[in-house]
C-alpha cells in the first residue's frame, strides 16, 4: 500500500519538516529554496528539493535520504568499510542503492571489476540521475550493472557468487521490510563467495536500541562476526546512523587494505584512522 502523498505545498511557511513513527517527538526542519521534483511511484512517494543549508535533498514517503552536503558520509562508509575489509573485492552487489551514490563508492576501488546495482523502482535513478549530477559520471563506467529487479527474485536466481554485498536499505517498512528477515540474509550469504564481507544500514542505536540488538542477534546466527559502526549524518533522525558490518573470515573493526593517494583525496569522511574509531561505541551500547 502506497502512503498518502504529501504535497509540497504541505511544507510550512517555506521549510520542510521530516517527521515519521519511527521516531516519535522528533522533527527535522530544512528551508526550503525551491522544489525541483514531487512524483508518486509503484513504490513510493518522490520529493526532492533545493535547501538554503544542505543543497538538493532526496525525500521518500516524507523520510530524508540524502543531502548533497552530508552525504559522503554515510556513503563512503557504508561502501569502504567493507571493501577496505576485503584483500581484493571483485564482484560487488548492492542492494536497494536507489540514489547511485554507493555505487559511486564501489567502482573508486581499483580491484573491482564488477558492480552490480539491484534496485527495484528506476523511477528515483532516473530523478537521482538529473537533479545529483556530480553522481552520473559513474553511471556508464564499464564496471557497473544496474538491475531493475526485486531483490529477492534476484538473489533466488543469481548464479555467480559476490565478495562482498553491500544492502543501502530504507527503513523497515514497506517496500523495504522484507530486507530486515533472517531468510534473506541466509539468501545472501548463499551468494557470496568463499572469503566475503556484509555490511547492511542499520537506523540509530539511540533510537532504535531493541531494533538493533534484534538485528545483531539474528547475524550473529549466521555470521562468526557482525560489528555496529557508528556514522554522523546531520540530516538522519539522531544526526547519526548505524552501520552493521559482518564476516565469517576476520575482525571487521581494522581495514585490511587503505586507501591509495589518490582515492585519498577524493575522500571527504572515510579514512583509515576513521573505520577504526567508528567501531569505538559508547559504553552503554556496546552489546
Amino acid at each position: 500500500m502506497i502512503n498518502n502523498f504529501k504535497s509540497v505545498w504541505e511544507i510550512e511557511s517555506g521549510w520542510f519538516s521530516e517527521k515519521d513513527t519511527m521516531w516519535p517527538g522528533i522533527s527535522l526542519w530544512l528551508k526550503v529554496k525551491k522544489v525541483l521534483l514531487e512524483q508518486k511511484t509503484k513504490f513510493q512517494d518522490i520529493l526532492i528539493f533545493e535547501s538554503e543549508s544542505f543543497w538538493n535533498v532526496l525525500v521518500l514517503d516524507w523520510v530524508i535520504q540524502l543531502t548533497q552536503r552530508d552525504e559522503a558520509s554515510y556513503q563512503e562508509m557504508l561502501a569502504h568499510l567493507p571493501l577496505f575489509n576485503h584483500l581484493c573485492p571483485e564482484r560487488v552487489l548492492i542492494i536497494w542503492g536507489w540514489d547511485l551514490w554507493i555505487l559511486r563508492e564501489v567502482v573508486k576501488h581499483n580491484t573491482v571489476k564488477d558492480a552490480v546495482l539491484c534496485e527495484i523502482d528506476e523511477w528515483v535513478i532516473n530523478a537521482s540521475k538529473k537533479f545529483f549530477p556530480e553522481i552520473s559520471a559513474n553511471i556508464d563506467n564499464t564496471k557497473t550493472k544496474i538491475l531493475i529487479w526485486d531483490w529477492s527474485d534476484f538473489l533466488n536466481n543469481n548464479k555467480e557468487k559476490f565478495d562482498v554485498i553491500i544492502v543501502d536499505s530504507s527503513d523497515p517498512i514497506w517496500p523495504a521490510n522484507s530486507l530486515f528477515t533472517k531468510d534473506f540474509y541466509k539468501s545472501i550469504k548463499d551468494n557470496l563467495s568463499i572469503w566475503w564481507i556484509v555490511a547492511i544500514q542499520w537506523e540509530s542505536l539511540f533510537l532504535h536500541r531493541e531494533l538493533a540488538s534484534n538485528l545483531k542477534g539474528l547475524m550473529k546466527d549466521l555470521f562468526k562476526f557482525a560489528d555496529y559502526s557508528q556514522v554522523h549524518v546531520p540530516t538522519y533522525p539522531g544526526w547519526n546512523i548505524w552501520l552493521l558490518v559482518c564476516s565469517d573470515i576476520h575482525d571487521v573493526k581494522s581495514p585490511v587494505r587503505r586507501p591509495s593517494e589518490n582515492m585519498q583525496n577524493s575522500l571527504k569522511y572515510y579514512s583509515e584512522d576513521i573505520h577504526k574509531a567508528s567501531f569505538v561505541l559508547p559504553e552503554g551500547y556496546k552489546n
